[in-house]
């Protein structure tokens, strides 16, 4: 059942091909000029609601997010199912509290939007630091993935080959940031995502009509074949072996719900519409994308384990990452009908895709940060040219690393990875983004206590959680210095972030926090209004 035929894997091989070469013309087609930093930084803009909201979906589905998320489906049942709500809560959250003030509040990048009120380049270099600290570590997540991706498919264990996988696809990501821009990396996005929930529904509709469209039937088998009955639909499997599992859980989801929706590359779309009235409608159809995809990666997380078993989910990856893959190749049966087999190679080429679209837009992200918050406010301002060159440039800066350093944990738990990002956007980047844009007297010495108070919080209680060591999925399962009760630092690292946020705006006086309150009601109407962009 989790083997593909011959044919498929040609088929896959021809179909990643495909998209990488369209997807390189795209790119030159729709690359900016070498000095129209507004094209290059946001695309003008000119893309309608519709498209606007498939690139803010797009970015925000990552590899990591379908695989993981239909990993621990596979494996854990309902405490999947919430991670995938908190998913899309996530982004509500965006829609609701922040699309607006951030598109209005800012220009390029996350440093645009904090700085807007506190002004100095100590404020968008740090900002730029937590940027690539956020994103650098779920970048790994992606790359790494990649040659565990294409040996699943393409049937080949060689660890070369791995490697060489990892390294072809960094190099792409690298080009599609440099060429494309904004709006190249957007159709990226846009092709991305039509081909993933497409191939996804498709999927679905199969899962189900395996069960006579009955949910309840196809839940109660993977619960039968879970191998632990009734626990599999009910909260705290997943957690179960820790002290306080429940506790663990929400500790997770905070992470999740506020994380997700505050890390740069996805706010960073942010700043692409026209208008406040564009982002509500854009992020209108991000949210009704993403619901839909909470639903397919339910029904797959759980087809996988009704037709395949829990068993064989965890042996052909212990974290589940080939949950979704095995649930569609069985959604076919066992007789796969040349138009099945196109399908389940069009599943592929999706998550092929999937892969150098959430790389390019965060290398994009991280790009923009350093070349805008960092080289171009220098005491001597840089010409548009000059600036676009460093941005490109960034994008080699930060992709080459990133190259070499998934090389080196590609054999690795990637999970510590992956949730070291949504700490850091939950326990940093979140309560500077909330203070900033509703706290009046929210100071400057606030800003930074919050983004570097938050951040090495987080990177200090990561390497004693069980995601590092101590258990046997862990990245380093031999060893054992697993200290903190919680799989996640949120519970107290998200606490922290806002009490440093709180604790620096009181220690700043009473001169600066009036001082900010008046040039917070000056602003007030732009950034509400959206009458004007810095």
């Amino acid at each position: 059942m989790t083997g593909f035929s011959d044919d498929a894997r040609a088929m896959s091989l021809v179909g990643f091909c495909t998209v990488v070469t369209v997807t390189l013309l795209l790119c030159v087609m729709t690359g900016p000029d070498r000095d129209d930093l507004d094209e290059f930084y946001t695309g003008y803009g000119s893309l309608s609601p519709l498209r606007n909201g498939l690139a803010i979906a797009g970015d925000y589905i990552s590899a990591a997010t379908v695989l993981g998320t239909g990993g621990v489906i596979a494996l854990f049942g309902f405490d999947g199912v919430v991670l995938a709500l908190s998913t899309a809560l996530s982004l509500l959250l965006l829609m609701f509290l922040m699309a607006e003030p951030l598109r209005n509040a800012g220009r390029f990048t996350m440093g645009d939007v904090l700085g807007r009120r506190m002004s100095g380049r100590t404020v968008r270099v740090t900002a730029c630091l937590v940027t690539l600290t956020a994103l650098v570590p779920m970048m790994l997540v992606q790359l790494a993935g990649t040659g565990q991706l294409m040996s699943f498919l393409l049937g080949f264990d060689s660890a070369a080959l791995q490697t060489g996988c990892v390294i072809g696809v960094g190099a792409l990501m690298i080009s599609y940031a440099m060429i494309g821009g904004m709006k190249g990396t957007a159709l990226i996005q846009i092709l991305k995502i039509v081909m993933l929930l497409g191939s996804g529904a498709v999927v679905t509709a199969l899962l189900l009509h395996r069960f006579g469209w009955n949910p309840g039937a196809l839940f109660d088998a993977a619960a039968r074949r879970s191998g632990a009955g009734q626990a599999f639909l009910h909260p705290g499997l997943e957690y179960a072996a820790g002290p306080w599992p429940g506790l663990d859980m929400v500790s997770s989801q905070l992470a999740v719900v506020l994380g997700g929706a505050c890390l740069p590359h996805v706010t960073m779309r942010m700043y692409t519409a026209s208008s406040a009235r564009e982002i509500r409608r854009s992020m209108s159809w991000a949210v009704s994308l993403v619901a839909l995809f909470v639903l397919v990666v339910t029904v797959v997380g759980f087809g996988a384990t009704a037709l395949v078993g829990r068993d064989t989910v965890a042996a052909t990856d212990a974290a589940g990452n080939s949950a979704y893959l095995l649930g569609s190749r069985a959604a076919f049966g066992t007789d796969v009908t040349l138009a099945e087999t196109v399908l389940f190679t069009t599943v592929g080429t999706a998550m092929f895709l999937t892969l150098l679209a959430s790389v390019a837009g965060m290398i994009l992200a991280c790009a923009n940060s350093l070349a805008h918050d960092v080289f171009a406010t220098r005491a001597r301002p840089l010409t548009p040219r000059r600036e676009m060159l460093l941005a490109r440039l960034s994008a080699v800066a930060v992709g080459i690393p990133a190259i070499l350093l998934a090389v080196l944990v590609q054999h690795r738990s990637l999970q510590p990875l992956a949730t070291l990002s949504f700490c850091v956007g939950a326990s940093a980047l979140c309560p500077a983004l909330v203070y900033s844009l509703f706290w009046r007297r929210f100071t400057r010495a606030g800003l930074l206590w919050t983004l570097i108070g938050g951040t090495l919080t987080v990177l200090a209680l990561t390497p004693g959680t069980s995601l590092v060591s101590g258990t046997p999925v862990a990245a380093f399962p031999d060893a054992d210095f697993n200290w903190f009760p919680f799989t996640t630092t949120g519970l107290v690292s998200i606490p922290a972030g806002f009490a440093f946020g709180w604790l620096g705006t009181l220690a700043s006086g009473r001169r600066r926090t009036e001082e900010q309150r008046v040039r917070y009601e000056a602003l007030e109407t732009d950034l509400y209004a959206g009458s004007a962009r810095g």
